[in-house]
């Protein structure tokens, strides 16, 4: 699910782009997923969910299964991290973090 974040942007859930890109186009249940791939049902469903992140060990799984590299599942992973750490602590790095440019 798309959220929108401290700069206007928006950061998507891998879940959603597994979702919409992937299993929907290709007409592949979850299930079948989760078994092709030796990953538990609920696990492909919390990540459908964007309720869990995607770990390196599904990422590798999620890349041979569909022809993609497991690092393209793990950038849309940690860019969607950095988009929700940035809008929950932007406020908070204004006020404790200096810049090193500002300290010298």
């Amino acid at each position: 699910m798309a959220k929108k974040t401290a700069k206007n942007t928006y950061s998507i859930h891998p879940g959603e782009i597994l979702a919409e890109e992937f299993l929907k186009p290709l007409e592949i249940t979850q299930y079948r997923l989760a078994k092709s791939t030796g990953v538990p049902p609920r696990r492909i469903n919390e990540i459908v969910q964007g309720t869990r992140a995607v770990t390196a060990d599904t990422a590798l799984r999620l890349g041979r299964f569909f022809g993609t590299t497991a690092q393209f599942w793990m950038n849309l992973q940690t860019r969607h991290d950095l988009a929700v750490s940035e809008r929950a602590l932007a406020a908070l790095l204004g006020r404790v973090v200096t810049p090193l440019s500002e300290v010298r």
